[in-house]
């Protein structure tokens, strides 16, 4: 499908799009009726070649600003959910699918729908609220925040201002859509010879292709290097695969595509059975039902769900139990086109739905024999008893008996769309009236390289009674028969081991109905809070500023004619490059040879270090980063040369090609303990103290000592590094189009490294698909290397990375080792506190001092410690360079002081809230670097948090709860954040801009940001609207270029609206001045009236502006300075509900924060919930995993989850500090970018909470290592419950781990 977007120029083809399949139902062969089916699919993942038949609809095709926009299109821009708009097309078009289905759907439509999108800018709420619009019944009524116990209701206007209105909004008719192509619209007759059997479905969308032909064909494509084929009939199916039995069988695409996609693998001959009709028949038996093995998993679940109601209960338990795991299967978008032959088939050992299958004794058909699906049908990793030539044709699923109960358990990393780390089927069966166990059948996925049979553990248990002794035996039985080593692939060995008796444990429950019914937190979605905001009284309705003005972007965002770097057109002659990354960690480069490469079709050069006119290193605090290894390598990733081909597909083949040899370095170093013990640091070291530390300890009540470990975290930003370098033709001229936060830096690479002055290359940014600090460093260096093929080949060179490629080469946060001691009162009073940070920054220096140095000037929160010492380095290692990511180490910094005062409650069996408050700043205070504030609106945001959030109340309830519940507990915690502003760095807090007016009045504004989804160009608008007193529309903003405002600075450290903002303003004014003489002249005239005179005399329409921002500094030798313009504030309340057993949990939020006047407070509101999601996955889901030679296992969404929509807090209340004011900032905002991220810390100190009552069951009190992210695996581990405790420790020392403990 990605074809289609190359080819045709659409540029909303980046995720999803929508199928229309005619699909038709026939019962006993009589009654015919059609029925059109819309299906959401992955484009990445969709064969061009296997759409024959269908109507293909991308987000272009259902709305555009040329025609008129979809209702989809319009409400999720108008509510705000579109922020850098890269993956708003696929929001679109999976709600679009949704919606030509079913006009009216349900919340959990909804949420179903969206499981499978992801988003990194908007924490999701928007986009759930305004697809919410098209519920029949508002989630108000159904769900309403006072029949929840919640005090302030969402129905209260005065409390809940929305920030749109859905009453604005176009109706949604079904009747205007798009119809289904009457060219594939099947004739009776051919409907009625594809039906067979008993009860027939044949609703697979690419039979169509068949049904369509009057004389059905064979279809055959050949490509360069393979062939497709696509047979119409089973007979021709089988000699095809009897003649080639090595060649794949394609349905959905969805295990084949990503092994050719991402691993290289190829394949001569694909066969794709999808118009082989008798792949796609269903029968119902007095037995079962038998689904044709080619049927899609999302027609699988629909049928089962239409039988369910039909049949009598008792026999439906099999079916009930498969409806659940195929829920949380994949995605819809997946489940879509992958088929239930193709699932089975590819034996994978966590398979959702072989433990769930075997355990029900379903069977598969082949074509002469009916084989069990059982432990034997599963021989190893991927490979089943069935011959390579066979073919799966149909699967029999058995109804269920009376007196038989069937479950399906599953533990993933995230709730949804996510590869399970253990799954199980279990079924038990009783005869009537008796508890005896009369037959037992329960099958394991995930521990093992197949699917495998508690064998042992049913022997124990069939013909015994169900009772505590029988399953306390299992137990232990279950415990010994599925042991893994230590070193097992997967690692997570203890929490899955836990898991097996875990899932036995429920299945225990649900068969003994003992699980209490207790009401937790609710499951659906709820519409959130939002504090009303304030305009100034006498603000004129013309002035936008302080009013929630919709992203400027957002509508071509939502129709996909947005464009972003890489939806540049094809220029002719263009050429695609592509990296090729070392394989060693510590090593000579000893040979490089690029032979095979160059011998390839397509491919133009290889670029090395040799190719290089200028400088070859980029140079930061004193140290080199080569732009391409020349004799060494310190990292698996790093860039060792680049091919130059005419298409991606040859540059990426011979980039596969190029060989390098090495001789391995000795010692090399990956995790901070390593590096402590080698003093592998980057310097300088940074150190910061007030008061005596040493003496304070020995005058304090308590000393308690501590440590704490958190990880890193990828940026995934939905737009990968991408970048276009097109020579001008002359005087050695580029024009360089980047996805980059720091134009400038990318100008001044590019030329040093061509050695050109720097007025020969002009940066140009549109805008950016996410960035959150990772489009800096290393987006220059990919740039210049860019650039480098660019000159010397004289063609335009595009660079886009795949995923995988930029989470391996360009690093992400730092993980941490935090060390502290601390010392206090009895009373809750801390007198002192010594705290070490060790950072792993990585290959090179990159900008880690300056990260050390952010983390020691945010290491007091808002907490006043009289005696307060700080030290932190930079460790050297042989990992990637990790770099900026929002937050720029404060979300490291203050976790540890966080867990450290966490701690000092639990030592003195105090509530945390208290122990925070107690320490709080009050009144006018200085910081330990000496800086005088004032914490008034630090104080509020604390208090209104308590108050909004009923802390008190809930606490009570929860401390209740927790005594009547055994196996869930609920927590929770109330977090505060002190976030300075600015760059320490003065000379970045600099901005200027380039204003035009034109004749017909209309006006271009140019500065210096870029626009990466903060909304910083709707608010520079807001604020050229004020200051020129015309409408927004009147005003626009192309992109950022270095050629219109030179010498930008960076956005980035939350300030780019505070520095570019002023100057825009300069600029505004200094032109609103020139044309005053005008309006005196003509009072009563028109904006446009005035400028046609300003230009007839010869009056400038165009102005520069500059803003100077404030002399910011720190003196590490004085250990003073003012490094921040002012602090934003803030204050988090999270209750979870933790599933003591597996980890899982849900999450309730309320937040306040003080952003003094808001500019724009939906863009704002948009940028704390996109914070705190993102910081939610950084401390209880995001884990990067290296191996023990230092490759990064987790190179993709499938092994790196990020939060989606089941990861939403269920009711997610954001309140802004009313009555605030900054008078450092323009119109008295605040910079909110960056602070809120911190705040997804509350989440997992709930946790803690949670876990800390589950393991006081266990009579395990006082404080206990929890570290980030509290990954279920964590959360569960900690909670020592009586079956993670039956899982022997692992001797360190007497086995290889799978993955560094970074």
């Amino acid at each position: 499908m990605l074809l289609l977007r190359t080819c045709s120029g659409i540029t909303g083809i980046r995720t999803l799009v929508t199928l229309a399949h005619q699909t038709h139902v026939s019962i006993s062969t009589v009654h015919l009726y059609y029925t059109i089916r819309h299906y959401s699919a992955n484009a990445c993942l969709l064969p061009l070649c296997q759409l024959h038949g269908a109507a293909v609809i991308t987000v272009e095709g259902i709305g555009s600003t040329k025609t008129r926009i979809h209702p989809v299109q319009e409400r999720i821009a108008k509510a705000h959910g579109s922020q850098c708009g890269f993956c708003t097309p696929g929001m679109v078009m999976s709600m679009y699918a949704l919606l030509r289905n079913k006009p009216q759907p349900t919340m959990e439509d909804i949420t179903q729908a969206l499981a499978g999108n992801l988003c990194r800018c908007t924490g999701y709420r928007p986009i759930v609220d305004g697809c919410r619009t098209f519920c029949q019944v508002q989630s108000s009524e159904t769900n309403c925040c006072q029949a929840n116990g919640v005090g302030n209701c969402c129905l209260n206007g005065a409390n809940n201002p929305q920030l749109f209105d859905k009453d604005d909004f176009l109706p949604l008719d079904p009747t205007q859509e798009l119809i289904f192509p009457p060219e594939l619209i099947v004739s009776h007759h051919m409907l009625f010879h594809t039906t067979r059997g008993y009860l027939v479905w044949c609703q697979h969308f690419s039979e169509m292709g068949l049904i369509c032909m009057a004389n059905p064909q064979t279809l055959t494509f050949c490509g360069e290097r393979m062939t497709w084929v696509s047979p119409t009939s089973l007979e021709e199916l089988v000699q095809l695969k009897t003649s080639n039995p090595k060649a794949p069988l394609v349905m959905g695409n969805t295990n084949i595509g990503p092994d050719m996609r991402f691993k290289g693998v190829q394949h001569p001959l694909i066969i794709s059975p999808t118009r082989v009709t008798e792949l796609f028949e269903v029968t119902q038996t007095p037995q079962g039902v038998c689904l044709g093995a080619g049927c899609s998993l999302s027609e699988v679940r629909s049928l089962l769900e239409k039988l369910v109601p039909q049949l009598p209960e008792e026999k439906t338990e099999l079916f009930k139990a498969l409806i659940q795991q195929l829920g949380n299967l994949g995605s819809q978008q997946i489940r879509n086109v992958a088929s239930l032959g193709g699932n089975i088939m590819s034996a994978y050992p966590n398979s959702d739905l072989n433990p769930i299958l075997a355990a029900g004794n379903s069977k598969v058909s082949v074509i002469s024999s009916e084989v069990p699906l059982n432990q034997d049908f599963f021989v190893s990793f991927g490979k089943t008893i069935l011959k390579p030539e066979e073919i799966l044709v149909s699967v029999f699923i058995p109804f269920s008996r009376k007196g038989e109960f069937v479950r399906a358990f599953r533990q993933a990393p995230r709730k949804e769309s996510s590869f399970a780390t253990v799954t199980t089927g279990m079924r038990v069966f009783f005869s009537e009236g008796s508890r005896v166990v009369q037959d037992i059948s329960i099958y394991y996925g995930g521990m093992g390289p197949t699917t495998v049979s508690a064998a042992k553990t049913c022997a124990a248990i069939v013909a015994r009674p169900w009772d505590d002794e029988t399953l306390s035996r299992a137990y232990d039985i279950l415990l010994d028969e599925l042991a893994l080593p230590p070193s097992a692939p997967g690692g997570k060995v203890e929490f899955r081991r836990s898991l097996t008796l875990s899932f036995l444990f429920k299945f225990n429950l649900e068969v003994l109905q003992k699980l209490r019914e207790m009401v937790g937190l609710s499951r659906e979605i709820q519409r959130s809070l939002h504090f009303k905001y304030h305009v100034s009284k006498g603000q004129s309705n013309q002035d936008p500023v302080g009013r929630p003005i919709m992203h400027r972007s957002a509508i071509s965002q939502a129709t996909g004619e947005a464009v972003y770097c890489d939806d540049i057109p094809k220029t002719d002659g263009e050429l695609f490059l592509a990296l090729v990354t070392s394989s060693r960690a510590h090593a000579k480069i000893t040979g490089l040879d690029v032979s095979e490469a160059l011998q390839l079709p397509g491919v133009v050069d290889v670029i090395t270090s040799k190719d290089i006119p200028g400088k070859k290193v980029r140079s930061m605090f004193g140290y080199h980063e080569e732009l391409l290894a020349e004799s060494k390598v310190s990292c698996i990733g790093q860039m060792v040369c680049a091919v130059v081909a005419d298409t991606r597909a040859h540059a990426k083949r011979g980039a596969a090609a190029v060989k390098i040899s090495y001789e391995d370095l000795p010692d090399p170093v990956f995790t901070i303990e390593e590096a402590v013990e080698k003093s592998s640091f980057f310097e300088p070291l940074r150190m910061i103290e007030r008061g005596n530390v040493t003496e304070a300890f020995k005058s304090v009540d308590q000393v308690y000592e501590g440590e704490m470990r958190m990880g890193g975290q990828e940026h995934f930003y939905m737009e990968t590094q991408s970048m276009l370098v097109v020579p001008v033709g002359e005087e050695t001229e580029f024009n360089v189009y980047v996805s980059t936060q720091w134009p400038t830096l990318t100008q001044d690479a590019v030329a040093e490294t061509l050695d050109i002055p720097s007025n020969r290359v002009t940066c140009h940014v549109k805008r950016i698909g996410g960035a959150f600090g990772g489009k800096v460093t290393k987006t220059s260096i990919l740039a210049s290397i860019t650039s480098v093929a660019a000159w010397k080949t004289n063609h335009a060179v595009r660079c886009v990375l795949e995923r995988g490629e930029d989470m391996l080469i360009t690093g992400g946060r730092h993980p941490i080792l935090g060390k502290y001691k601390v010392g206090f009162m009895n009373d809750g009073r801390i007198v002192a506190a010594d705290i070490q940070y060790f950072t792993n920054a990585g290959n090179t220096v990159d900008e880690s001092v300056l990260v050390v140095e952010k983390i020691l000037l945010h290491m007091d929160n808002t907490y006043n410690i009289p005696n307060l010492r700080g030290r932190a380095a930079a460790c050297r290692t042989n990992l990637p360079s990790n770099t900026a990511f929002r937050g720029f180490g404060v979300p490291q910094s203050i976790m540890v002081v966080e867990n450290m005062v966490n701690d000092v409650a639990v030592v003195l069996g105090r509530p945390p809230d208290q122990v925070r408050e107690i320490n709080m700043y009050k009144g006018l205070s200085v910081t330990h670097y000496k800086f005088e504030f004032s914490p008034e609106n630090m104080l509020r945001c604390w208090e209104e948090c308590k108050a909004k959030s009923d802390y008190s109340a809930r606490r009570r309830a929860i401390d209740q709860f927790n005594q009547q519940s055994r196996w869930k507990k609920r927590g929770m915690s109330l977090i505060p954040i002190k976030y300075g502003i600015a760059f320490a760095e003065s000379f970045l807090n600099q901005a200027a801009a380039l204003v035009h007016i034109y004749k017909d009045g209309s006006v271009l504004v140019n500065h210096g940001g870029t626009e990466m989804g903060q909304g910083i160009h709707t608010k520079i608008q807001q604020v050229a609207s004020r200051e020129l007193h015309i409408p927004p529309s009147k005003i626009y903003i192309s992109e950022t270029s270095t050629n219109t405002v030179p010498n930008t600075c960076p956005s980035a450290a939350s300030f780019g609206t505070d520095a570019n903002g002023m100057a825009v303003k300069n600029a505004c004014q200094t032109l609103y001045q020139r044309l005053e003489p005008l309006r005196q002249k003509d009072p009563k005239g028109s904006w446009e009236s005035w400028v046609r005179a300003a230009f007839f005399e010869k009056i400038s329409l165009s102005a520069t502006g500059f803003h100077r921002g404030p002399d910011l500094y720190m003196d590490w030798d004085k250990m003073e300075g003012q490094p921040y313009a002012y602090y934003t504030f803030g204050a988090c309340c999270c209750e979870v509900e933790l599933d003591c057993l597996t980890g899982d949990y849900r999450v309730r939020t309320d937040i306040v924060v003080d952003i003094g006047r808001s500019l724009n407070p939906s863009v704002d509101i948009g940028q704390i919930e996109g914070a705190f999601m993102q910081g939610l996955g950084l401390y209880t889901l995001e884990e990067l995993k290296f191996s023990p030679s230092g490759l990064l296992y987790t190179r993709g969404p499938s092994q790196y989850k990020i939060p989606a929509v089941c990861d939403m807090p269920l009711q997610f209340n954001v309140y802004l500090l009313s009555d605030s004011h900054n008078p450092h900032a323009i119109y008295s905002s605040k910079g909110i970018g960056e602070p809120v991220l911190f705040l997804g810390s509350s989440v997992f100190f709930a946790i803690k909470d949670a876990v800390a009552a589950a393991r006081s069951e266990s009579g395990l009190v006082g404080p206990f290592s929890l570290d980030s992210p509290a990954t279920p695996e964590r959360a569960c581990l900690a909670c020592a419950s009586r079956f993670t405790q039956k899982i022997p420790d692992s001797k360190p020392g007497s086995f290889k781990p799978r993955a560094l403990n970074i």
